[in-house]
């Protein structure tokens, strides 16, 4: 089944909007979470909240590209919920990722919605001026909170070399920034 058909699910108010989602979209929900949470029961409940928050969503939303809308609730709310629990249970791997994104993404907690755009659209427009290999490795690690060595394997890589590639993208991206006067 195609996007446009379980969005017209959604939109019926069919429940077998969730199974088609679930059948399409599962593992790759799942992934997400995982990533973040590294618990397949918290990053199932968090795939099963994604579903739930798509239920109430949509409609209003129309999402063209289903699977980003389900990526972007699915990883919002793992996010949200791993700062709930990482007082109770610490998760190295995500608070390194963290830590590095602070390097170079700008606090906007209280900047306005053009800030937001601003700084959306040059994000975007950076990471479609990098090569395809650098893009890939760059949105795994911050997108999808990959791990350097899953990186790595995944693209027969050594760990060292993701590692060097991501910091030189990381100073990049700080000077891709302040040449569009976003300061961090």
């Amino acid at each position: 089944m195609d996007d446009k058909q379980i969005v017209a699910l959604y939109w019926e108010r069919s429940e077998s909007a969730i199974t088609e989602t679930d059948k399409k979209y599962g593992r790759y929900c799942h992934y997400i979470a995982r990533n973040i949470l590294y618990s397949d029961q918290d990053a199932e409940e968090c795939v099963n909240d994604t579903y739930q928050k798509a239920w109430e969503t949509i409609p209003p939303k129309k999402p063209e590209l289903l699977s980003a809308y389900l990526g972007k609730l699915t990883r919002h709310i793992a996010i949200n919920q791993y700062i709930h629990d990482r007082a109770q249970k610490r998760t190295p791997d995500v608070d390194v990722i963290f830590t590095e994104a602070e390097e170079f993404i700008p606090d906007l907690a209280v900047g306005d919605i053009s800030d937001e755009i601003h700084l959306r659209d040059a994000i975007n427009s950076f990471v479609a001026s990098l090569s395809q290999e650098v893009r890939v490795v760059f949105v795994r690690r911050y997108w999808y909170m990959s791990s350097v060595k899953d990186i790595a394997a995944d693209y027969g890589i050594t760990e060292s070399n993701v590692k060097v590639m991501l910091m030189r993208t990381r100073n990049k991206f700080k000077d891709y920034l302040k040449r569009e006067e976003i300061t961090i």
